[in-house]
């Protein structure tokens, strides 16, 4: 049965019963106003086995047969089935590695601690899962014969660099509003360097998104924020990958820094659907991590969830997920209800001790990975987290991408951060003398961690 026999539609996560194709340009249901999901026909895929799913999805592993190598594409009939294959839009994204984090999880106790690797990926974070699906979507309705000037949205780095990057693959233009002095250099030159329309606002990210939720509604420019639901749909694979790496076997806690929200919404999807079809016989437990200045979830979450007030955001070193009000609240908290979650922050001293302390095992961590492995190690200490559980921290985009961190950390210029880990460079002259003492003074002091 080839994927052209599923089928997906949008859904108002209301449950007011309206209903969409995906080829549609509709960000909100138009009978209440909610956002809308990406839903498919469980009982026709039920028409294959558990078994029959998982021999296929383990056949295209490392294909170079179109679409199939992309760790997106690879589960099409999972995520965005009736798509031509000549409109698919991809840049072999997905397939990130799962990382064992032996030394770290020494430090901590932990012999069964892992890190998925979003962001080995083209343009350096998870961003281009969603990605991929949207744009392809995109250029599935231009060939229907819809006019999209553009595709736009806002962005705190990563969705811009992953938006510009597809749309150039496509010959799409692209529209990205940026929040003026908020994101590191990488960031910004990233869709500066894919020839997109890069926008640089004097606001925050809640004032650039206000921004983008007004011109697309104008619907010749598109919407590719993660209020746009085909954009959860290709974060979905995370879930897909890390159960098939570990040989169908579902890992006991996951740890996702959260910003908009639409990452935990996004796996937590990824395991009801494979729960669904029975590729798996369990959950695992989510939780989310929030930085201390950006933290609305965290605030609702000691509540019980009883209310949610946005909040506006302080300025964080994990920039990404420097978001006061996200689109995607209200989907993050029934996952998080449904996968018994739990919501922690950290610091921003604690996020980037966190960081540094990963780095030191061989990882070079973003800082919203640092947000994650800050609240892995709270919850350790709090015994919350069992030392034997199998637990896997999301990283969402590549360290590379934030290197002035970093060098503001090794040199102690971060305000208020104790920089337990820096490292700073030995200048010394060209002595042999001198260089051989303080060699000896240094790997005596450095005890193997």
């Amino acid at each position: 049965m080839s994927s052209e026999n599923y089928k997906a539609f949008f859904r108002c996560v209301s449950g007011c019963g309206e209903e969409y194709p995906l080829y549609e340009i509709v960000y909100n249901c138009k009978k209440c106003g909610s956002l809308l999901e990406v839903a498919h026909d469980i009982e026709r895929l039920k028409e294959k086995s558990a078994d029959e799913w998982i021999n296929l999805f383990n056949s295209r592993v490392g294909t170079v047969k179109w679409p199939y190598g992309s760790g997106v594409w690879s589960k099409k009939e999972f995520i965005c089935p009736s798509v031509d294959n000549e409109n698919i839009v991809s840049l072999s994204e997905g397939n990130t590695n799962l990382y064992w984090a032996k030394r770290l999880g020494e430090i901590l106790g932990m012999n069964d601690l892992w890190v998925k690797m979003c962001g080995n990926s083209h343009t350096g974070s998870f961003k281009d899962l969603g990605m991929t699906v949207l744009v392809t979507m995109v250029n599935e309705i231009m060939k229907r014969g819809k006019s999209i000037d553009a595709v736009a949205c806002a962005s705190t780095g990563d969705t811009s660099a992953a938006l510009a990057a597809y749309c150039a693959n496509a010959g799409i233009p692209t529209i990205v509003f940026l929040p003026r002095n908020k994101i590191s250099t990488a960031q910004l030159v990233q869709p500066m360097a894919n020839g997109a329309i890069v926008l640089s606002l004097d606001t925050n990210f809640d004032g650039c998104m206000k921004i983008v939720q007004e011109i697309t509604k104008e619907k010749t420019l598109y919407l590719a924020n993660s209020m746009n639901s085909l954009r959860i749909e290709g974060q979905k694979s995370i879930s897909f990958e890390i159960v098939q790496q570990f040989e169908w076997e579902v890992p006991d806690v996951i740890i996702i820094p959260g910003g908009n929200l639409g990452n935990v919404s996004a796996i937590g999807n990824g395991f009801k659907m494979m729960l669904d079809l029975g590729l798996i016989n369990k959950k695992p437990r989510l939780i989310l991590a929030q930085a201390e200045k950006a933290n609305p979830l965290y605030q609702s979450y000691l509540n019980g969830f009883k209310e949610f007030k946005p909040v506006v955001p302080g300025n964080t070193l994990a920039s990404a997920i420097q978001i006061g009000n996200p689109v995607s609240v209200k989907k993050a908290i029934k996952v998080l209800q449904e996968f018994d979650g739990i919501v922690e922050q950290a610091t921003e001293e604690e996020l980037c001790n966190a960081t540094a302390l990963a780095d030191r095992t061989g990882l070079y961590c973003c800082p919203h990975t640092g947000v994650a492995l800050a609240v892995l190690i709270k919850l350790v200490e709090k015994q919350i987290i069992s030392k034997s559980d199998r637990t896997i921290v999301i990283s969402t985009a590549h360290g590379l991408k934030f290197s002035e961190f970093k060098v503001d950390y090794h040199e102690s210029m971060i305000e208020g951060v104790i920089s337990k880990y820096a490292n700073k460079p030995i200048e010394l002259p060209p002595d042999v003398d001198k260089v051989i003492d303080v060699l000896g003074k240094e790997l005596k002091d450095r005890k193997r961690l």
